[in-house]
């Protein structure tokens, strides 16, 4: 009888063994033999596992669990690269350390419940002189971890040129090959930008299309993620990380929810998603399992690029929750949940805390802007481009965190012809970008219309704007402190501020005839040294020499100005 005792409690540590075998963590391999602080370390991982679906989040998951020389743990989502279910699969791991030292790691695999470590590691990261990723500062800024402040000047680059353009006057200039990111990020950082935004959508990035739109880039896929896309992905941040370009991603657009996007849409249960209608993308858990998915993969693969600016979830999220009629609005409490939700699990997979946001048009969805994950909160703004000031200062201290104006421009309609209103399209290009200098933002407003503005050369302002944003970092390393101006004419804007020992006022005659107008620069024990006109079309300084100073102001009177003309005074102490 013992010995039968014996032999069974043999077979069960038999059986035992060879269950834990089945989910193995075989090997791992660091690929990277010097490893930078902010530069790329690879891991090759493979496994032997049973799966159905290697990227879903609640079947299977393998993480890199590491604590940094500070102390801190950290969680790196990695990612599947081939393999079968059963026999062996292989996965990687790409890190980017923000600390210099010794990180010691392990692997951790989980499958439906199921745990296997392996076994603890080390590495270790020497200096570079790299800034590393961009977080919330200020109103104003935003800092990277070296503690450098940034504020992003750019543009949208809604997409690379379209096979099809649809549009009734620009539809040859918009199908032009020059529309890649490759001409349009080097065009933009010529210029003196370093900030852009961009859809990922059926015919631009497409990772989550398995039928493509309009485009020869990309091409239909029964993968679980759109393979044709990887390539296209690598390169955008990898070409905007080596010019020191910063990409807010808008990893879906609001027509993804609409018409044929829909019908073809990976979420619609029709092409073997979870949502029965575009209301159940937002409450279906299946179908937030599928986004969570994505999310994971996204951060996994990619997340390590600095160029990575800010995931921003939703392009006009409210336009998404309208199917074209108000009586077929999307609840707007689904809609706040879902971005609480995905923001505290984006947040806790990204390793490296990148800036999150999401966006609206026109429509305001209570509670959206008090999401507590979200970094920043965004509207665009067209035709109203008066609004664009207010709008930064009001939201911002009524949320107390920054605001963004992530497109704006003269019109939104594209099926008017624009060069009936070409002067009308670049004064406001170039007054919106003054708005955002001189108010608390930390992008500056984004136009949207990146090909007509190519078209007119018109983007080559962006380094006349810089001229100004420089000068003010340089002088108050990041302080942005709003001053008091006054003028004398109806027609005038105008806005202050004071960075460090110099102030800085921008003046505008929005009216239509010239005027001699009167400055007043409000101020506290202030003796200047110098004060300058800078010319925003010409980049030119000149004295102004004639001007009246208190201890509680300063007045500039005389200043000409014609219809639509600005100017910059810098006042230095």
């Amino acid at each position: 009888m013992k010995i039968i005792i014996r032999l069974l409690s043999i077979l069960v540590i038999i059986f035992t063994i060879t269950s834990n075998l089945s989910a193995q963590i075989i090997s791992e391999k660091l690929k990277t033999e010097k490893i930078t602080q902010y530069g790329k370390a690879a891991w090759d991982i493979k496994l032997k596992e049973d799966y159905t679906n290697p990227y879903l989040v609640t079947e299977i998951t393998l993480d890199m669990k590491m604590i940094s020389p500070s102390g801190k743990e950290l969680l790196l989502p990695c990612f599947y690269v081939n393999g079968k279910s059963g026999e062996l699969s292989f996965w990687k791991a790409i890190f980017a350390p923000q600390e210099i030292g010794a990180y010691t790691y392990y692997f951790e695999l989980k499958n439906k419940g199921k745990i296997t470590k392996s076994e603890s590691n080390s590495f270790s990261v020497t200096s570079s002189d790299r800034k590393g990723f961009l977080h919330p500062n200020d109103n104003w800024t935003f800092k990277f971890d070296n503690g450098e402040v940034f504020r992003g000047i750019g543009e949208n680059i809604g997409w690379e040129a379209r096979k099809n353009d649809d549009s009734k006057f620009f539809k040859e200039l918009h199908e032009m090959s020059r529309f890649n990111y490759e001409y349009m990020l080097r065009k933009l950082k010529e210029n003196g930008g370093n900030y852009m935004r961009t859809w990922m959508c059926p015919w631009n990035l497409p990772l989550e299309w398995k039928k493509v739109a309009n485009s020869n880039r990309y091409s239909n896929s029964d993968e679980y993620f759109n393979s044709s896309s990887f390539d296209k992905i690598e390169r955008l941040f990898s070409l905007a990380d080596s010019l020191g370009i910063y990409i807010m991603l808008a990893m879906d657009a609001h027509g993804a929810l609409l018409g044929s996007q829909w019908e073809s849409s990976n979420y619609n249960i029709k092409n073997g998603g979870y949502a029965a209608n575009p209301s159940e993308f937002f409450s279906n858990p299946n179908a937030k399992i599928q986004y969570k998915s994505r999310l994971r993969y996204l951060v996994a693969r990619w997340g390590h690029y600095q160029s990575i600016g800010a995931w921003e979830f939703w392009n006009e999220v409210d336009n998404a929750m309208y199917a074209g009629k108000d009586d077929s609005q999307i609840n707007p409490a689904l809609v706040v949940e879902w971005h609480k939700e995905m923001s505290d699990y984006l947040s806790s997979i990204d390793p490296y805390d990148h800036l999150i946001t999401t966006s609206i048009s026109h429509r305001e969805i209570e509670g959206l802007n008090s999401i507590k994950e979200i970094d920043f909160n965004q509207k665009h703004i067209y035709i109203a481009i008066d609004a664009i000031p207010s709008t930064l200062v009001d939201y911002s201290i009524k949320y107390s965190k920054p605001y963004v104006i992530g497109e704006y421009g003269h019109q939104w309609d594209w099926s008017l012809n624009f060069n009936d209103y070409a002067e009308d399209f670049e004064y406001d290009f170039k007054r919106g970008l003054w708005y955002g200098l001189f108010n608390p933002t930390p992008i500056l407003p984004m136009t949207w219309w990146w090909e007509f503005f190519d078209e007119k050369d018109t983007k080559k302002y962006y380094s006349n704007i810089k001229e100004v944003y420089d000068n003010m970092i340089d002088a108050g390393k990041g302080e942005f402190k709003p001053i008091k101006t006054s003028t004398n004419f109806e027609s005038g804007i105008n806005y202050g501020v004071q960075c460090g020992s110099k102030m800085f006022v921008y003046l505008l005659n929005n009216g239509s005839a010239d005027v001699r107008a009167e400055l007043i620069v409000e101020h506290s024990g202030i003796k200047s040294k110098t004060i300058q006109f800078y010319n925003p079309d010409t980049k030119t300084y000149s004295d102004i020499k004639t001007y009246d100073m208190t201890d509680r102001n300063t007045v500039i009177n005389s200043i000409e100005l014609k219809s639509r003309e600005n100017k910059i005074i810098i006042i230095t102490n």
